[in-house]
């Protein structure tokens, strides 16, 4: 026989359990909608490239399955190649000295002496939040092939010939990069600052004390403690310099040209130019193993230098 107590006791243990199971169900309708539109818009897209990588596609017709000949065409392209080396090359144009002039950037604005702070870190800022493409036809007007163009201008005061930046190797590579360093130097340079501001005051207090000078105190303080904030930004600036694609695209008018042609914009033209979604799909998945490789050795270096904290502490 089962008492009455322990009857009441089992019916409240269902019930609780169908509260749960109610309201783990609510918490899941509530985060559904990221994970669908995820599903639809960015997971099924890159599994159905990699599916598609061994495929030959024209966007329309049959698709007929081509093995590995699609990684043998772009491997045999210079243009692919090509397309890797301006990646390289723009990326560091862009990203190191945007790295080194962020960093002097926040350190000025940590700085007690300065004043306006507010006004200059939103100055600093904006250009982040600006159109990617207004920046681009900005820079556009302003690497102008023609003579009034505004670098040429200034170059013509030193009696340098006008500089066809379209067409120039060397010309186009600055160019795109100078756009990538006037967009991301304000985003750096706030990630830097709030690196600065959370370093205890008494640590520079101390060093004073002990007589150090203000290259010391950069040195053997600031520096190291912004180790991490280094790294997060080197990881972020080497993965957003892999993904260059916009820059050139509006640099070039649409005709992409070898001289400043990324990685992505080759793939850009071989799916949506030339139709070739074999190929494009294959160029992707070469561009995923390359961040995957920067990501591993990402975190490589940074359980070496926590391993190496914690060995010292």
């Amino acid at each position: 026989m089962v008492s009455k107590s322990e009857k009441y006791t089992e019916k409240k243990a269902r019930r609780s359990f169908t509260e749960e199971k109610r309201h783990s169900l609510a918490g899941y309708l509530f985060i559904s909608p990221f994970f669908i539109l995820f599903a639809i818009f960015g997971l099924f897209p890159m599994l159905f490239s990699f599916y598609l990588a061994f495929f030959k596609w024209n966007g329309l017709g049959e698709m007929t399955y081509n093995g590995i000949n699609n990684f043998t065409i772009i491997f045999n392209d210079p243009v692919f190649w090509k397309s890797i080396y301006n990646t390289v090359v723009i990326g560091l144009l862009g990203t190191v000295p945007q790295l080194i002039v962020a960093f002097l950037l926040a350190y000025a604005l940590n700085s007690q002496v300065l004043r306006f702070k507010n006004t200059f870190r939103v100055a600093i800022f904006m250009p982040y939040v600006t159109s990617i493409v207004a920046v681009a036809i900005l820079f556009s007007i302003i690497f102008n092939n023609q003579s009034f163009g505004l670098v040429n201008s200034f170059l013509g005061l030193f009696g340098v010939d006008p500089i066809v930046f379209t067409q120039s190797e060397w010309g186009a590579k600055i160019a795109i990069a100078a756009m990538i360093f006037w967009r991301w130097v304000g985003y750096n340079t706030i990630i830097f600052l709030a690196g600065m501001q959370s370093i205890s005051n008494d640590l520079y207090e101390a060093a004073k004390i002990d007589g150090a000078t203000l290259r010391q105190q950069l040195r053997y303080i600031t520096l190291p403690m912004l180790k991490p904030f280094v790294l997060f930004t080197v990881f972020m600036g080497t993965i957003g310099s892999l993904q260059i694609f916009t820059e050139p695209l509006i640099f070039f008018n649409g005709n992409l040209r070898p001289e400043g042609i990324t990685v992505v914009a080759y793939l850009y033209r071989d799916a949506f130019e030339s139709n070739f979604f074999g190929t494009a799909s294959a160029t992707a998945i070469v561009l995923f193993v390359i961040i995957m490789v920067f990501s591993v050795l990402n975190l490589l270096i940074t359980n070496r230098l926590g391993r190496g904290k914690a060995r010292k502490a």
